[in-house]
């Protein structure tokens, strides 16, 4: 399931270069701490210097299937020298589109779903946030535009997924954005409810949230919390949107992570493990209520959509990738890999520098204790290089966890690993504290 690097491999230093902005990064530092990878196969990586890693994230939560999949290469190369891409604006459209399309509504967790396809995440959670409004207006209640969200909760990088961010760095420096948003504590239906009666019901367009917070500290719901909540949105009229982006695909065990806490929302977004992150695409799952305005009697125009909606290269790879996933019946062996990643992290919890594990499905978080960073801010960072020497590429949220997110394809040696690995690592950087 893991193969082997090519021994036939060549690997040399790249060109010096000063140009690229690196995303998320401090660009003080992160020129001297550049990583550049060159090749992948399995859940490893090699880099620049023929250096392998144990990839702990799968990249951004993303490579579900692993690295050096052949069939997804080919399946994209046959797309693009048939049809690379043509705008599916209006009326047109492109195989590969249409079936994914189907694809991913006969996966849905709710019945006759139509599907919005873009690029990524960020523009996902963007195309949810004007679709809620647009449904509102529809249907003659256009009050309805408040999007309640969650403190610790991530959703992409565009304008409104910045202002919904409970995640207060993510957004601290660049001021007032979107102010129809509102935040409450990610722990509490009844905090929900309260924030609802405080807004209005009537004035309030949808709930948005992880089934499993990911890059604000890979935080699992309490028992109860989404059935909870669900039915608060069904009490209110308010629309539920399950935000897919991380949890969807098998990462915790099932095609959407809603599912593991049996929920049916009214919209979905999706991203990531969708095509493993050999393409760059995205979109949204709108169910048969939502879809209702749009679609039926005279219509109403959504006027919206991205260059690449539908791009038939990236759609072809979803396909091929999907076509692993269910063939290698990756939802049922991370089921298997789940409780092993899970004792991993309990052991780690045990380590002095350790306040706290989570795991869910195969998303887990080792936190740092707090005395530990208080005393030592640049602590957490310093771990993270430090793995990177023990060969395991992880990195920080939050500015308190490691994040561990392997590919659904993690062999249990390669847990065991990785668990070994980062011990190895705390116990490194305790000593040269």
């Amino acid at each position: 399931m893991t193969a082997p690097f090519p021994s036939t491999a060549t690997v040399g230093s790249p060109t010096a270069r000063g140009g690229y902005w690196h995303p998320f990064a401090n660009m003080a530092t992160a020129r001297r701490d550049e990583l550049v990878l060159v090749e992948g196969h399995g859940s490893e990586v090699l880099d620049a210097d023929g250096r392998r890693y144990l990839d702990a994230t799968a990249s951004l939560w993303y490579c579900n299937v692993g690295y050096g999949r052949d069939e997804i290469v080919a399946a994209v190369e046959a797309q693009m020298r048939a049809l690379p891409a043509y705008s599916t604006f209006g009326s047109y459209a492109n195989a590969p589109a249409l079936e994914l399309a189907d694809r991913l509504a006969a996966l849905a967790p709710f019945e006759d779903a139509a599907v919005f396809l873009t690029s990524g995440g960020s523009d996902a959670v963007e195309t949810v946030g004007k679709l809620v409004r647009a449904y509102w207006t529809a249907l003659g209640q256009p009050q309805r535009q408040i999007v309640i969200a969650r403190d610790r909760a991530y959703h992409g990088m565009h304008t409104l997924g910045t202002s919904l961010a409970g995640i207060p760095a993510n957004h601290a420096v660049y001021g007032d954005m979107v102010p129809t948003v509102a935040h409450i504590a990610h722990d509490s239906a009844a905090a929900l409810e309260a924030e609802i009666e405080r807004l209005g019901s009537d004035s309030v367009a949808a709930f948005i949230a992880e089934p499993v917070i990911g890059a604000g500290g890979v935080i699992p719901p309490p028992d109860g919390y989404w059935p909870a909540v669900a039915e608060v949105c069904r009490a209110h009229g308010i629309l539920l949107v399950s935000d897919e982006v991380i949890c969807g695909f098998g990462r915790l065990g099932e095609w959407w992570g809603c599912q593991r806490y049996g929920v049916v929302p009214d919209l979905v977004t999706f991203a990531k493990g969708v095509t493993s992150g050999y393409m760059p695409l995205g979109g949204v799952l709108a169910s048969p209520r939502v879809q209702e305005p749009f679609f039926t009697g005279e219509g109403t125009w959504f006027r919206h959509g991205y260059t690449y909606s539908g791009h038939a290269a990236a759609a072809a790879a979803a396909l091929a990738n999907l076509d692993v996933v269910e063939g290698e019946e990756l939802l049922a062996y991370a089921g298997t890999i789940e409780p092993r990643l899970a004792e991993t992290l309990a052991r780690l919890g045990e380590h002095a520098l350790v306040g706290a594990v989570r795991a869910e499905g195969l998303v887990g978080a080792v936190e740092l204790a707090p005395d530990v960073l208080a005393a030592d801010p640049g602590l957490l960072d310093r771990v993270v290089l430090g793995a990177r020497e023990q060969h395991v590429l992880t990195r920080a949220l939050g500015g308190t966890a490691l994040q561990i997110s392997p590919p659904l394809i993690v062999t249990p040696e390669q847990v065991e690993a990785l668990g070994e690995r980062l011990w190895a690592t705390l116990e490194h950087v305790e000593m040269n504290a």
